[in-house]
């Protein structure tokens, strides 16, 4: 089991603990939102919320500890590829401006890959740069990051 899961496994046992206040073995809707905001910091949205109540077995009153720490698992991971994904855009964009040009994709490439083409680099920016407006936003960098992946369901990351 990797580190990191171990980690939020044993942090997330314990805000579960916290939040079963009455011991009654699950979180209720107002207990999940709570370890929720223990665990990420944030109050999780209606949807959410609404998405992880509808999953759990309905013959239950509530989330599992078994079911909470796959969750909250799968919710870290999520968590850490945005960050790895954000710290990598914020490398492209050496000016500060929120945004990447055809020349911040070049110097990125030119220091990872010198010998790659440039008809590459501009082929690879264009079809980036979804709306074609000569900038990449941090949105369309991290959609093209995740191309391909296995789409973990959004709601569980609204």
């Amino acid at each position: 089991q990797p580190l990191v899961e171990r980690g939020v496994a044993g942090r997330a046992g314990s805000v579960f603990e916290a939040c079963d206040e009455d011991k009654k073995g699950y979180l209720s809707r107002e207990d999940f939102k709570v370890a929720v905001v223990m665990l990420f910091g944030y109050k999780p949205s209606k949807v959410e919320v609404d998405s992880v109540m509808a999953s759990v077995q309905q013959k239950n009153s509530g989330v599992l500890l078994e079911e909470f720490l796959k969750l909250m698992s799968t919710k870290k991971a999520a968590q850490l590829h945005h960050s790895e994904i954000r710290q990598i855009f914020t490398a492209f964009d050496m000016q500060y401006r929120g945004f990447l040009t055809l020349e911040d994709f070049k110097r990125a490439f030119n220091s990872i890959a010198p010998k790659l083409p440039e008809r590459i680099i501009v082929e690879a920016f264009r079809e980036v740069d979804q709306d074609s407006d000569g900038h990449v936003s941090f949105k369309e960098f991290e959609s093209a990051m995740n191309y391909g992946q296995n789409e973990v369901s959004q709601l569980h990351f609204a």
